[in-house]
């Protein structure tokens, strides 16, 4: 506990050094608060807007987690199919990459056209999002194992299907970790697009009015959740993945 403590002194005196800083520039130049507001004000607008930020910020958590979830298994199981059917990934994989050159900018409101604007476009986004780095991670880490492990296995009798389970799937779960924390990153920020495209509730949408409005302070009070939202995704899932995988190696790219 004392080493994590630690571990969070430096970024926390910088990320203070910063809010002090923006505070006394914003006083001694005389910014006008439609142009950039100072933290005290935008701590001061965040109270007296709570309650319209508390339902937005349920809206918006809601959606990410159920796009978040939906995408999650939608990539473990594309993943898993396309390395287990013997020439799926050849013909297929160019197909999942090319899923992700369709820029968001024209998909969302193509998926608002066709599907109105509820909750499903934005569910729908953010697994198209979520999906790919899952896939293509735990795709990487299927193919990690030990060759010496694989060759046992197959000289042992063991089915494709006992090889990935008992084998492959196990060395891939510090891939499949990462991907999950960078889908977790781009699930919240998928969300808040899709809810400033066709939305009548969320983060998104209650940015746009106050950009509308020019009500800049409560535009970075929602971004200041955003951020949090974020963060704390992306800790769960890191906690998470400390757990299970306790006493072996970290995921790869860290």
């Amino acid at each position: 506990m004392g080493s994590n403590l630690r571990k969070l002194w430096p970024p926390a005196a910088v990320m203070l050094a910063l809010v002090l800083l923006w505070q006394a520039v914003v006083v001694l130049f005389h910014i006008d608060e439609y142009i950039l507001p100072s933290p005290l004000v935008i701590f001061m607008n965040a109270c007296k807007e709570a309650p319209q930020l508390l339902d937005h910020t349920r809206s918006t958590l809601g959606v990410t987690l159920l796009g978040f979830a939906a995408g999650a298994a939608a990539g473990f199981v594309l993943a898993a199919l396309l390395h287990l059917i013997p020439g799926a990934k050849t013909a297929l994989y160019p197909l999942l990459v090319l899923t992700q050159n369709v820029p968001t900018l024209a998909l969302a409101p193509l998926l608002v056209i066709w599907f109105g604007f509820g909750i499903l476009p934005r569910v729908i986004l953010i697994i198209i999002v979520c999906f790919f780095p899952i896939a293509v991670a735990m795709l990487t880490g299927l193919t990690q194992s030990d060759p010496k492990l694989v060759t046992y296995m197959q000289m042992i009798g063991a089915s494709k299907r006992q090889q990935f389970w008992r084998l492959e799937l196990p060395h891939a779960m510090p891939y499949l970790f990462s991907g999950l924390k960078i889908a977790a990153s781009y699930s919240v920020i998928s969300a808040i697009y899709a809810e400033t495209v066709g939305a009548s509730k969320g983060l998104g949408y209650y940015m746009r009015l106050a950009q509308k409005g020019y009500e800049t302070a409560n535009v970075f009070a929602a971004i200041a959740i955003i951020v949090l939202l974020s963060l704390v995704f992306f800790g769960i899932i890191s906690l998470a993945e400390r757990i299970l995988l306790r006493g072996r190696t970290t995921s790869k790219g860290e």
